[in-house]
């Protein structure tokens, strides 16, 4: 990793977010750093893995709020195809839900757009050889996210889910069926199957069986 048109020293980076000025800007700096070249850019989830085909980065610099497909399943995407390639998110996101996504997804660093030039490009050299960053204000959120966890009570266990699809998972581990779940929960069969599909999307489970797994290992369902 960091050979190539840009010299031997120097990491390939692609850059992708949907607002051209700031890309643009990003570019310049990026640039001006010894250790990088600049090799591509992109405007969407799926223009950056197009251009990551074709250029073959050492890093990536993804912004999550992007159009079409998200930062998080570009993320994915681009690491299901290049493992090699390692990414940092620069996002104005800091939620949890997209801060642990995110490291779910493969990203190796975490950056608000807040951040100044000398912490950007201190944190993909870090990344570049191998290290793992994040902004001080986002280390912070994850110190206290692992924090809760150590001892906090099994609903807890899922800090991505909502407060009902921790209930409709709880259910689904007590081993009740859609149509049981909606005639406790008061609710149409339908809207359970949406929680349900969402469940399934931020566990990274394909089916019911799996999704009970996770939640009776977390402490949830039958003792």
């Amino acid at each position: 990793m960091g050979a190539g048109e840009g010299g031997p020293d120097r990491y390939r980076v692609l850059l992708v977010d949907n607002h051209p000025l700031f890309r643009q800007g990003l570019a310049a700096a990026v640039d001006l750093d010894d250790g990088f070249t600049v090799v591509g850019q992109a405007h969407s989830g799926e223009s950056a893995l197009e251009v990551a085909a074709r250029v073959l980065p050492d890093l990536v610099v993804m912004d999550l709020g992007l159009p079409g497909i998200s930062g998080i399943e570009a993320i994915r995407r681009l690491l299901r195809v290049h493992p090699g390639t390692r990414v940092v998110v620069m996002t104005t996101m800091d939620d949890d839900d997209n801060l642990l996504a995110a490291m779910r997804a493969g990203a190796r660093g975490y950056l608000l757009k807040a951040a100044v030039c000398e912490e950007i490009l201190r944190a993909l050299h870090t990344v570049g050889n191998g290290g793992v960053v994040f902004s001080s204000a986002v280390a912070e959120r994850l110190a206290a996210l692992f924090a809760s966890f150590a001892g906090a009570p099994a609903k807890e266990a899922f800090p991505t889910l909502t407060a009902r699809e921790r209930e409709v998972l709880g259910l689904l581990a007590d081993g009740l069926g859609y149509h049981q779940i909606a005639h406790r929960l008061f609710v149409a069969d339908k809207t359970v199957r949406n929680h349900v599909g969402s469940i399934f999307s931020k566990l990274q489970v394909n089916d019911r069986a799996a999704a009970i797994v996770r939640a009776r290992n977390a402490g949830l369902g039958p003792a």
